[in-house]
């Protein structure tokens, strides 16, 4: 039997702020989950949040792109949305960017990552919520787990893993996708994916058997509203160990932080720093940025779990280096290279402060008379 695993999340309401999401959320998208359960459309289902972002852990066999399993997700996050104003939090409802369903929720907001396949004799699974940052911080990650043999000895000494993988790179811009295989084109993947304003990993599969390994939520909110409507916060699912990277090779990438885009306003680059699920509150300068790690073991479908990964101590030097490294950007205030560079910016207030500085300048020769409006600042 083919299994559908669904993460399809979203942020509607935060609690306080945008720092964390209030129980009552979870609790109201829960009950329209356990519906779904009960009447078959579910295998399992789990409820999880990092910072103000609900998460959705599903299980089903409806495949990929299943428009019942697209509406309940959609249903449960209206339901929370119902709970969130009626909480007045705020945000409510923010990245839902229709108020009528269409038939999937990709393009209307929420961000998904689902995968089908055939449960081997154990199928370990982490799951990886970020907040405060976009769909192309699982681009170093994934290029340690599957590609890096320095992160991932299996890659070398695991004859099941040793043909490599290919990896799906899309260019979020003009939605054109790429298959790149490594080790061979390693080289070309690494050109693509460190341009993490334009392009991301989709998704991994491995070479020997075209068997998926890895899939990641590619929505970028500003994108698809055409405006800046918040961070896109990604999923990521990955499968670990018998023919692919074992749950350690898996987790190591975040044991060094790396710079991702996001944190205040979507607007800075900040450490993404790993945390147990009680941590997932970012409050300092509405971060850093945080990423949780849900492990599960699927049992015919049932989520035994989720085991919170990063509630370790080892990963306590990755969280105080996170620390230190988000003091070193704070230095830097609105300059660069803590706020995106300007090309990042083009859904925020700068083109509208650029236009009136142009109308100013012809103004001040003579030109024209501009009619200012104050409400043009606040849009």
């Amino acid at each position: 039997m083919k299994v559908t695993l669904s993460v399809i999340k979203a942020d509607v309401g935060g609690y306080v702020g945008h720092s964390s999401t209030h129980p009552a959320l979870m609790d109201a998208a829960s009950q329209v989950l356990e519906e779904a359960k009960t009447s078959g459309l579910l295998i399992d289902y789990a409820v999880l949040r990092v910072g103000d972002d609900i998460n959705f852990v599903m299980t089903h066999t409806r495949g990929v792109d299943n428009e019942e399993i697209h509406k309940l997700a959609w249903d449960a996050f209206l339901k929370a949305t119902e709970k969130a104003r009626e909480l007045k939090l705020y945000g409510a409802g923010q990245d839902l960017l229709s108020d009528t369903f269409s038939g999937n929720v990709k393009g209307m907001g929420p961000g998904v990552a689902e995968m089908e396949f055939v449960e081997r004799p154990s199928e370990p699974i982490v799951i990886f919520m970020a907040d405060k940052t976009s769909p192309s911080a699982w681009n170093l990650p994934l290029y340690e787990m599957f590609a890096n043999p320095q992160n991932t000895a299996g890659l070398v000494i695991d004859p099941s893993m040793h043909e490599g993988f290919r990896f799906i790179v899309l260019d979020v811009k003009t939605g054109e996708e790429y298959a790149v295989d490594c080790p061979e084109e390693m080289y070309d993947l690494l050109a693509l994916i460190s341009g993490i304003e334009r392009y991301t990993i989709k998704a991994v599969y491995r070479r020997k058997d075209g068997e998926i390994g890895a899939v990641a939520s590619t929505q970028k909110l500003s994108l698809i509203a055409g405006k800046y409507v918040g961070k896109d916060d990604p999923v990521l699912i990955v499968r670990a160990q018998s023919g692919f990277p074992a749950v350690g090779e898996i987790l190591e990438p975040f044991a060094r932080p790396f710079f991702v885009e996001g944190w205040m306003r979507g607007s800075h680059m900040g450490p993404l720093m790993p945390v147990p699920f009680h941590h997932a509150n970012p409050s300092r300068f509405d971060g850093p940025p945080r990423v949780i790690a849900a492990g599960f073991q699927l049992a015919n479908g049932k989520l035994i779990g989720p085991r919170d990964m990063f509630d370790d101590p080892a990963f306590d030097y990755a969280r105080e280096e996170a620390n230190h490294l988000a003091n070193v950007m704070r230095r830097h205030g609105i300059f660069e290279p803590h706020r995106l560079p300007e090309e990042s910016m083009e859904y925020t207030n700068l083109p509208k402060i650029l236009k009136r500085l142009r109308h100013k300048k012809g103004l001040e020769e003579g030109e024209y008379v501009i009619e200012h409006n104050p409400e043009e600042e606040h849009d």
